[in-house]
């Protein structure tokens, strides 16, 4: 199956985590331009040394909403041609709702879905304008589930959905499709981190008894962001060996 998606202008946030990269190594190879951001300039910069000068690269906070609304308005005037838009980035900051600090749910709530609304009203305005969208929200399958210590994370990681369905709604007379990716355990950096007690805990319960690889959300996400999806938005699809089932 072609994707057809040469010269499409992409705009991806948390590309240096593990789904980020392989999204951008995805999506490169499909010639597409890539727009990266970073609210660290050591990091947009190794991001440039990694993927090279025919890609473009801004300075975007997501954790403070003056900075990145300002930010995020400079992306979408000098950049009216975003076709594809990846919100990706997110953060966890782990705690049992008994000891958890205010600043612990602010950040994460702040950083994985106050962020949306920021960064989808700048862009999808040029959207509706060009005729033709497509956004992508990568939530989580703890949203589904829940996860002891994870109330912020699920809270945002929730909250994409619901308010992803909505967007989609206003928009879909408008050629644009918005749709979410949920993946489960997907080997990264983090996963590399556990112990083989851990490993085994959560085997136990993927059906097909292995951790995911970024290119399994990455494929998908190649899927959505094409033509070949006309007809799909407010949905939001699985990619976890089994462990839910919907």
């Amino acid at each position: 199956m072609s994707f057809e998606l040469k010269d499409k202008k992409i705009l991806i946030t948390g590309a240096s985590g593990g789904i980020g990269k392989a999204l951008s190594e995805a999506f490169i190879k499909a010639n597409c331009q890539i727009i990266f951001t970073s609210s660290n300039e050591t990091k947009l910069e190794n991001l440039r040394k990694v993927f090279g000068k025919n890609h473009l690269y801004y300075f975007l906070d997501l954790s403070n909403s003056d900075s990145l609304a300002e930010n995020i308005q400079k992306i979408s005037d000098e950049n009216k041609d975003i076709e594809i838009l990846i919100n990706n980035a997110g953060t966890t900051k782990d705690n049992l709702i008994l000891r958890m600090k205010k600043d612990q749910w602010d950040d994460v709530i702040n950083i994985n879905l106050n962020s949306n609304f920021h960064i989808i009203k700048s862009i999808i305005p040029n959207m509706i304008k060009n005729k033709k969208g497509k956004i992508i929200g990568i939530t989580s399958v703890v949203a589904f589930t829940g996860n002891p210590g994870q109330s912020n994370y699920t809270a945002s990681k929730s909250g994409m959905i619901a308010m992803y369905k909505s967007l989609a709604l206003e928009v879909a007379q408008r050629n644009i499709n918005i749709n979410l990716i949920a993946p489960g355990f997907i080997e990264s950096p983090m996963t590399s981190k556990l112990n083989e007690n851990q490993r085994s805990a959560i085997m136990d319960k993927i059906p097909m008894k292995r951790f995911g690889s970024p290119n399994d959300v990455a494929i998908l996400a190649l899927f959505l962001a094409s033509d070949n999806a006309s007809y799909i938005t407010g949905q939001t699809f699985h990619v976890n060996g089994g462990m839910l089932m919907l």
